[in-house]
């Protein structure tokens, strides 16, 4: 018998899961607020225009022969009834209001992948001033906004002090993601802007914010203190123990310093719920009521029993008594472990026995700039930590191979041998 499986897509585990399951004992409808899928790593080069946003996009109709796809937002799932409701998820492109519809599937097997969003902690005007870095249009925006920054200043006019704040790029997150932008940023700037804008590059600075004591707080100590000493050089302000208390069109004000001035704000501080896990009501929740705690089979509790039927993996949810950090590899390899199981069990014709999901933490990459990078494999063996242009050689390597098919591989690579042999493309549109 053939089940009916949906997916609840909006993360790059989902898009992994659903390559891997076998279509010909599931009829697998996929529902997802866009129609392709982002390969989040590289989302930090696409903001400076190292890469194009092609380069990490894949379309999810390219699968459309063994799937049902629905570009649309679930906005309730009711578990007892097994039913999701759902309305599309049409741009403002589209003809009329009227194309945006509400519609209701029936499932066998449920998976949610649903991702989360950027956390704001409720700091006033973050959602509103602040860029983010979670899908391409957010990267597109970024590009378009600091384009924007550097031909404002160097109109007639503007004065010395209006251009100094035009050109104060604040980055508010010291972790992996916060970092790397701030280095792909730093290598824009410096490798083309200084060519394209040479009188306005003295007055260009960059800062970054981190409410924690040192950034990279989960990398070796040895590792953040050498990122650390390496983006001073650079002429990267780190301030850490700061705290955001609001957040203007143009300002931010920070706790104990008052108003900072800036022209482009990215915020990467941590993840919060998706609005979808507030219809789980019946299910049971982190303490900080982020995430959905499933079982180690990754299958949905409440606060009884488990839904035999739903799972939950990536950002939107964590395991009873293993709290695994919210990345990418936990994400990748709780799909790979689902994939197996679902199959197992289309193939036997009942649930079948399994061990519970096993982390295997192969280690960290941050890029920092300058052709450089981190690598903390210290989870394999105690030595084996690395930086410098070796470990950006790996960084780079892994990614590429870790890219979604082989027409994302051309493209990466013709697009980073452009960016080093012709510079990146710098039109704003």
């Amino acid at each position: 018998m053939i089940r009916h499986l949906i997916l609840l897509i909006d993360s790059y585990a989902g898009f992994k899961l659903m390559r891997d399951l076998d279509k010909n004992n599931y009829d697998v409808s996929v529902v997802s607020p866009r129609n392709y899928f982002v390969f989040t790593p590289l989302l930090a080069s696409t903001s400076v225009g190292t890469l194009e946003f092609r380069c990490i996009t894949e379309p999810i109709r390219s699968y459309s022969k063994n799937i049902n796809f629905y570009q649309a937002s679930c906005t309730k799932i009711d578990l007892e009834n097994q039913t999701i409701h759902c309305s599309s998820n049409l741009d403002e492109n589209s003809y009329s209001k009227d194309d945006n519809q509400e519609f209701s599937l029936d499932y066998d097997k449920l998976v949610i992948t649903v991702g989360s969003y950027s956390n704001t902690f409720g700091i006033p005007g973050v959602k509103e001033h602040a860029c983010f870095l979670k899908d391409v249009n957010d990267a597109r925006k970024i590009r378009k906004k600091l384009i924007a920054c550097f031909e404002y200043a160097s109109q007639p006019g503007i004065s010395d002090k209006e251009k100094e704040s035009r050109l104060h790029f604040v980055v508010v997150g010291g972790g992996p993601t916060g970092i790397e932008f701030s280095a792909e940023l730093y290598d824009f700037i410096s490798d083309d802007l200084s060519r394209l804008y040479p009188d306005l590059i003295e007055k260009t600075r960059m800062t970054l914010y981190d409410v924690a004591p040192q950034i990279l707080g989960s990398f070796d100590s040895h590792l953040s203190d050498y990122a650390h000493k390496k983006f001073n050089r650079k002429g990267i302000q780190i301030k850490t123990q700061r705290f955001v208390e609001e957040v203007t069109d143009r300002e931010l004000i920070i706790k104990g310093e008052g108003i900072v001035p800036y022209g482009l704000l990215v915020w990467s501080t941590g993840l919060m719920q998706n609005p979808l896990l507030e219809s789980l009501s019946n299910t049971k929740k982190d303490a900080q009521g982020h995430r959905i705690i499933t079982d180690g089979k990754l299958r949905v509790m409440n606060d009884t029993s488990i839904y035999p039927n739903v799972y939950a993996l990536g950002d939107c949810a964590t395991i009873s008594d293993n709290d695994l950090p919210a990345t990418a590899q936990v994400a990748t390899q709780k799909a790979i472990y689902l994939g197996k199981v679902l199959n197992d069990i289309a193939q036997k014709g009942y649930e079948v026995a399994s061990d519970d999901f096993e982390f295997k933490n192969r280690g960290m990459m941050a890029y920092i700039g300058s052709s450089e990078a981190l690598v903390d494999m210290s989870s394999i063996h105690q030595l084996a930590k690395k930086s410098g242009h070796l470990s950006w050689l790996l960084w780079r390597s892994a990614y590429f191979s870790m890219s979604m098919n082989i027409r994302n591989k051309m493209l990466i690579a013709y697009h980073w041998f452009l960016t080093w042999s012709l510079g990146r493309d710098i039109s704003r549109f």
